[in-house]
């Protein structure tokens, strides 16, 4: 029975650290758009244009910032 002199505090620490962890979500616009992250996957790749010569290729790595060794 003196658990619960434990447990009752522990679980309203956990539920208060909860709701303020949901109004701190809400308040930084986390639930704003809740339809495009689900779509995003559906989505096409944009189309490639065959008349473009040389198709849009990565950025190559900057090696300069790189140490070569000794």
């Amino acid at each position: 029975m003196n658990i619960l002199l434990v447990l009752i505090p522990v679980t309203l620490l956990i539920v208060l650290i909860a709701v303020g962890l949901f109004f701190w979500a809400v308040n930084h616009q986390q639930f704003d758009d809740l339809d495009s992250p689900a779509i995003l996957p559906l989505l096409d790749d944009p189309a490639v244009d065959p008349a473009d010569p040389k198709p849009a290729a990565p950025p190559a790595a900057d090696t300069a910032d790189i140490d070569a060794p000794d």
